[in-house]
């Protein structure tokens, strides 16, 4: 007979019923995660057309509700709605009666803690803030992209390792965010990723005004490398044209955007002062070269052509 310890049933997580509140993206892919978990999602509730065929992908055979008969029937209740909705979705719910104690109320806004689920921790409900730092498709393949994926997690003291274990029962990774610092972790996350999108999109277009065919097929290895070296090295991984202190070029390129595409110049100048800014801080854009860059990126603002001097 084998003397190995056999682990306990009673040792195991319980499995919870689940309800989702605003089937965007993100609620659907998280529910979906946490039933390949054991738990057993419920309820969802969604309002557009598009909603309701995300929830009918993503969560086939859960019944579509109002939010309150969401609250009614789940033990662990996610609100995955945009950030400006979720105070008054939480207080509305509390002030309806809706929220029952002993509940788990999940939010996955990066700019909240916990604090704005205070209106049902009164209630009675236990408040927890876990926002998954991924983009999302509305499609499952979100639901394999959560493997790894880091979470931002605030919660009271005594609810951290419940909200730490749904994390990991998702397949993520949690990462502590205190209260007061999540306006700023969201912020941050908004200027890499967000913005990344922004310039990613501009980039392609500016290729196929250039006559590339596959911009997507160019980009894609330069990109995929910038990124890695960037993770790797940080500042250390700036190139091109203002970390050189390349003038004349930067100059060239303000006047070709202004040309063919004047609403790109206003993103280009101002990442280019921070790049300037960062390569000259860290040693890589020697002071001698920094006057006349930054001389053609003031007169880029000024709307002049930009020439070197």
């Amino acid at each position: 007979m084998s003397t190995s310890q056999q682990p306990d049933p009673r040792d195991r997580p319980a499995r919870l019923t689940v309800g989702v509140v605003g089937a965007g993206r993100v609620g659907p892919a998280l529910a979906a995660s946490l039933r390949l978990a054991g738990h057993r999602p419920v309820a969802v509730s969604g309002v557009s057309d598009a909603s309701r065929r995300r929830a009918a992908l993503m969560l086939p055979d859960v019944p579509l509700v109002p939010p309150a008969e969401v609250l009614e029937r789940a033990e662990l209740v996610l609100l995955t709605v945009p950030d400006d909705a979720l105070p008054g979705l939480v207080a509305g719910l509390a002030e309806t009666g809706a929220v029952r104690p002993g509940q788990l109320l999940v939010h996955t806004s990066g700019r909240y803690g916990a604090r704005v689920l205070d209106p049902a921790l009164r209630a009675g409900a236990l408040p927890l803030a876990l926002h998954p730092a991924m983009t999302f498709t509305g499609t499952p393949v979100d639901v394999q992209r959560l493997a790894g994926c880091s979470f931002g997690v605030t919660a009271p003291e005594e609810l951290r390792l419940a909200a730490e274990a749904l994390v990991i029962e998702m397949g993520g990774e949690p990462e502590w965010v205190a209260e007061e610092r999540r306006p700023l972790y969201h912020a941050s996350l908004a200027l890499g990723a967000n913005h990344l999108v922004t310039l990613v999109a501009q980039s392609m277009e500016l290729l196929r005004e250039a006559g590339v065919e596959a911009p997507d097929r160019m980009l894609g290895p330069l990109l995929g490398a910038a990124l890695d070296n960037a993770l790797r090295s940080g500042d250390a991984a700036l190139t091109g044209p203002v970390a050189r202190g390349d003038a004349g070029t930067v100059a060239a390129h303000v006047a070709e955007l202004r040309r063919h595409s004047p609403q790109t110049v206003a993103g280009y100048l101002a990442m280019a002062r921070a790049t300037a800014d960062r390569a000259l801080a860290h040693g890589l854009l020697k002071p001698e070269l920094a006057e006349d860059l930054l001389g053609v990126l003031a007169e880029g603002t000024d709307g002049t052509e930009g020439n070197a001097r």
